[in-house]
């Protein structure tokens, strides 16, 4: 089994001694890392939309299609790689590492525009190279809560960053509107750069805390031992780590819900909300109203979850909030009136967040450490690899059946997730470990 122990070079200026009782809110250390996200996240925000506009200029409508869908295929293709290498090398040097390629990359790309103008090649070259990088910084970034706060603050640190997801939304794309107005493709590159660059000066400064190996039992799958560190292939480790997965009796059946959910749930809010919207004759209005709606309930779970820290009987809360976002999910394809729908979509966002923050915070807390890169490129490749594949499926059934049918069918698929807990004894009882405050 790989070594989780940490060494000093990926430690920062030594080993951060582990975080005993303090607030995750109030930790310089977290709020560092948070505040890297925060830049990483406007920055890849302000990525995407000037690289469509790059490519809008740059070609035909089809190959536009092609540029923007480049970035996926190395991201899917090598996501699991590098949750391995994340964990064979420690997830602070592979963060800072991807961290400072994307900054070269983009303000790279900022110059090159600058000088010449936008390319076919080019930018497909971009998004080839960028989507490889996120395949690092991914699994690495997601490594890292559990290295930098106690585990009891998890789930405090999953609202904290849930919040910060929905600050980017907001923000990055008035950001890049400006950027783009007044300098164009270029000049959102370059900001998007600056923000890369701002990231990887916070992400130096975070230090992180050795994790002590699971004793006997703890963190281990059904009969797994503890084996002596050997040289390893990287196919062998991601076997290895896959196989950790199916036969933990809380990580597995909780990533498997998981999935189940987010195949039932992303194609919906960022497909079928569209086309039930256009159905429906609420046009754009309609789709700015039920997506803010979905955002606000999202972002006050969110906030309820940093506020708590932790949430008693989790593994239950966790099912109650899973089986009524289901059910919420049926409900909206149904509804004849757009206030019916944003009424429906406010507590769907809220309750899906808090089946999120619960489940990271579970997850997190209960892989052992030499797991956690291969486990979180795992999640990070169903949310933003698998999912979006079922798009254009959404889109075909659609025009097969028709908004309302699709609506109960991806829910019953979500009510599923939440079976797949109910059948598992560990995932109802499961609790996260109390916070010292």
């Amino acid at each position: 089994m790989t070594e989780s122990r940490v060494d000093p070079a990926d430690a920062g200026a030594g080993p951060r001694p582990r975080p005993v009782g303090r607030p995750a809110h109030r930790d310089g250390n977290v709020l560092r890392w948070l505040g890297a996200y925060a830049a990483s996240l406007v920055g890849d925000s302000l990525y995407f939309l000037a690289l469509g506009w790059a490519a809008a200029q740059a070609g035909r409508p089809a190959e536009v299609g092609l540029i923007l869908a480049a970035g996926a295929v190395p991201r899917a293709l090598l996501m699991l790689g590098g949750g391995v290498i994340a964990d064979r090398f420690g997830p602070r040097r592979i963060v800072i590492g991807s961290d400072a390629v994307r900054c070269v990359v983009i303000i790279g790309i900022a110059a090159a525009l600058m000088l010449t103008g936008p390319a076919v090649w080019l930018l497909v070259l971009v998004a080839l190279v960028f989507g490889a990088v996120d395949a690092l910084f991914l699994p690495a970034v997601g490594a890292l809560p559990p290295r930098i706060t106690a585990p009891g603050q998890l789930v405090r640190v999953q609202g904290m960053k849930a919040l910060t997801n929905r600050f980017g939304g907001i923000v990055g794309a008035p950001i890049a509107g400006l950027a783009m107005g007044l300098g164009g493709p270029a000049a959102a590159f370059a900001v998007a750069g600056g923000l890369f660059a701002v990231s990887l000066v916070l992400l130096v400064a975070v230090r992180i805390a050795p994790l002590p190996e699971p004793g006997p039992g703890v963190g281990a799958g059904v009969g797994e031992a503890v084996e002596p560190e050997q040289p390893r292939s990287i196919w062998r480790d991601l076997a290895d780590g896959l196989g950790y997965v199916r036969r933990h009796r809380l990580v597995g059946p909780l990533i498997l819900s998981n999935i189940l959910f987010e195949l039932g749930g992303i194609p919906l809010i960022n497909v079928g909300v569209v086309l039930l919207s256009s159905e429906r004759g609420w046009g754009a209005t309609g789709i700015t109203w039920i997506v803010g709606a979905f955002s606000a309930g999202a972002a006050g779970s969110a906030l309820l979850l940093t506020v708590l820290g932790r949430v008693p009987h989790a593994g239950r809360v966790r099912l109650l909030a899973l089986t009524g976002g289901s059910v919420l999910v049926c409900a909206l394809g149904t509804v004849p009136e757009l206030v019916w729908a944003v009424l429906v979509a406010a507590p769907m966002g809220a309750l899906v967040a808090m089946s999120g923050g619960l489940t990271a915070g579970l997850v997190q807390t209960a892989t052992a450490p030499a797991y956690l890169g291969r486990v979180s490129s795992l999640t990070s490749l169903v949310s933003l690899g698998i999912a979006p594949l079922a798009y254009p499926v959404v889109g075909l059934a659609v025009g097969v059946w028709g908004v309302a049918p699709v609506f109960v069918g991806c829910g019953v698929l979500c009510m599923t997730a939440a079976l797949v807990g109910v059948t598992y004894g560990e995932v109802r009882g499961a609790e996260l470990p109390v916070a010292a405050e």
